[in-house]
């Protein structure tokens, strides 16, 4: 890197322009895109697992996913603090086991943001306690298989949480 300027920031990222000098010696340029690492929880009880939609306004859809998020402000939160945090402000559920199953990279050409992987279990209901922006939330129980037929029929495209369920996978073959 030769020189670094953000060119713009807001309550959940900035996004930074770099000058670069490739390994030929010729000089480039990296858009990246920063914000805080987040936490993906996968709320499992028995064969259930339990999702969340809401709207993303970057593809103009609603969508199925995980309980995921950051912590407000771009603050950099424990990784496990912030997973039971996720799990109940979006679902209402806590969690009487909370393990980490994983990391993930959300899109290293583009960003340099990164989240870690929770398989919560032992859950208790709760009321979800949303933030603002996430009013038109809704969430419920899926099998395993109804998310596999999901994945499968591209009703849920959201990476994260399929890279999340292959973890899953890996987690519970030991």
């Amino acid at each position: 890197m030769l020189s670094s300027r953000q060119v713009y920031a807001n309550s959940w990222m900035t996004v930074r322009e770099d000058a670069v000098r490739r390994p030929d010696g010729t000089n480039g340029i990296y858009g990246v895109i920063d914000k805080p690492t987040y936490a993906l929880v996968i709320p499992r009880d028995g064969d259930r697992l339990r999702m969340v939609e809401q709207f993303r306004y970057p593809v103009g859809r609603r969508r199925w996913e995980f309980p995921a998020g950051t912590a407000p402000d771009r603050a950099e939160v424990d990784p496990a603090e912030l997973a039971v945090q996720e799990l109940r402000e979006e679902t209402g559920l806590v969690a009487g086991r909370m393990e980490l199953i994983g990391r993930l990279e959300v899109a290293p050409g583009m960003s340099s943001q990164t989240g870690t992987v929770w398989l919560a279990t032992e859950l208790t209901e709760g009321p979800a306690q949303r933030e603002h922006t996430e009013q038109d939330m809704r969430t419920a129980w899926f099998t395993a298989a109804e998310f596999e037929a999901m994945a499968r029929s591209g009703a849920m495209p959201d990476s994260q949480s399929l890279a999340a369920y292959l973890l899953l996978q890996l987690h519970d073959r030991g």
